[in-house]
């Protein structure tokens, strides 16, 4: 566990708590040492990027678990699609919010606020401010 923490940059003790909430899966060797696969450190990559979009934890559970699927008949798909669907609506309106106010913005808090924000997000903006006009 230790190792794994490291590697993902978390504290033993989150490591425990999604493994006991049921989030991340370990494996017992016969001494009773956690084993992890190679696959729960982009679990938790994944746990951490939903947590920074502030979806809670049962939330992040159900994504896994769909991820995890290999195969969904059309009835889940379509309503995974209509999930994530909803969520661009509410990012487009975020954004239609945003978008005004970014106008107004002089140049060195353009530049502030283009600091703060990654290349996927700016990207996303740009996208939707182009769908907005």
């Amino acid at each position: 566990m230790g190792e794994l923490a490291s590697i993902a940059k978390l504290s033993k003790r989150t490591i425990d708590y999604y493994t006991n909430i049921g989030l991340i899966q370990a494996h017992r060797t016969k001494s009773n040492y956690r084993m992890y696969s190679e696959d729960v450190l982009s679990d938790l990559r994944f746990i951490e990027e939903c947590k920074h979009m502030h979806l809670p934890l049962d939330e992040i559970k159900r994504k896994l678990e769909l991820k995890s699927k290999t195969n969904m008949n059309t009835g889940e798909v379509e309503k995974q699609v209509d999930v994530v669907t909803m969520h661009m609506k509410q990012l487009h309106n975020e954004i239609s919010v945003l978008l005004p106010l970014i106008h107004h913005l002089d140049q060195k808090q353009m530049s502030d606020l283009s600091k703060k924000l990654n290349y996927e997000s700016s990207t996303l903006i740009q996208s939707l401010a182009s769908l907005n006009s």
